[in-house]
């Protein structure tokens, strides 16, 4: 993010970045993620036909109805492939992003609009690459529903390394990469519009010392960035989470998803869970960033204490 330099505080280093964006991310999931599974649930409703009326109706129906057919942690289903998937996903896009801006500006501390997009789609790039079989797994576990009394056998996995061994086993290896590339798509848009709109309004908040480099102003600027996020990237994410949660031959391709979900549901359906996507996100980056400049600082002061010590 923006590097902000006084006589008491060391920029912090690209190992320090990658730790605390993927520790911040974490804790940032568990705070969220009963809301990352209402807007799976309300993403893929509608795949199935078989039942006339809509099981999930908004965003605190879902977590009610699924808190009272199948129980509180069902809202948790998936943390642990979630929590993997952040320490590898976060740590790379957000750990990262500021080393690729120096990369891209040639070490320059003045970077465009231009680097920033291009940093952010990297970042985004490499940490799909990385991290998608945990996302495949998360995805997997969050719609699966869990009915009381219905044993093991009526659920898909048994837990998370099963689902791994599973998804291996039946659909080959490339089938934890399922959904690979509408997820870099998607990871590429979420990337540039959260990170660089973060970046560009936590900058102006300091240029204009609208106020300091505080709580404040990271709450400001993440949730910012959360709303703009969530109205760009909400139609990929949707046919992202549909494509992944699919089984083997019910879509061609990524693409294919989008057309059917268009010719069978209409252009709404790319907007599915808008709300739960907003509160998640919108939530998940005050968390996160929040956390994540006070893991920064905190981390720092450690490593200086531990350096020289009184």
């Amino acid at each position: 993010m923006v590097a902000v330099r006084s006589a008491d505080r060391i920029p912090p280093t690209t190992a320090v970045k990658v730790l605390g964006a993927g520790t911040a991310a974490c804790v940032a999931d568990l705070v969220t993620f009963p809301l990352d599974t209402a807007k799976v649930r309300l993403q893929i409703q509608g795949e199935s036909k078989s039942s006339g009326s809509l099981r999930y109706k908004g965003v605190f129906g879902t977590i009610s109805t699924m808190v009272r057919t199948e129980g509180a942690r069902s809202l948790y289903s998936g943390l642990v492939a979630g929590l993997q998937r952040q320490m590898s996903f976060a740590s790379v896009r957000i750990g990262l992003y500021d080393s690729m801006k120096q990369v891209y500006t040639r070490g320059s501390d003045n970077a465009g609009i231009g680097a920033r997009l291009l940093a952010g789609c990297t970042t985004g790039g490499l940490a799909v690459a990385v991290a998608q079989p945990t996302d495949v797994v998360k995805v997997r576990f969050q719609a699966q529903v869990r009915l009381p009394g219905a044993g093991a056998a009526a659920q898909r996995y048994s837990g998370t390394f099963d689902a791994y061994r599973t998804i291996a086993r039946e659909e080959g290896v490339r089938g934890l990469w399922k959904g690979c590339l509408p997820n870099i798509t998607r990871n590429a848009i979420v990337n540039c519009s959260e990170l660089v709109t973060y970046d560009l309004i936590k900058e102006l908040i300091l240029k204009r010392k609208l106020m300091t480099d505080n709580m404040p102003c990271h709450f400001t600027a993440a949730f910012a960035a959360g709303f703009c996020t969530t109205i760009v990237a909400s139609p990929v994410d949707v046919v992202k989470t549909r494509y992944m949660n699919s089984a083997p031959g019910r879509y061609r391709g990524a693409t294919n998803c989008a057309v059917t979900m268009l010719m069978k549901e209409g252009p709404q359906s790319f907007y599915k869970g808008f709300v739960p996507s907003f509160l998640r996100l919108g939530s998940w980056n005050i968390v996160m960033f929040v956390s994540y400049e006070q893991i920064k600082r905190g981390m720092m002061r450690a490593h200086q204490s531990w350096q020289s010590p009184v």
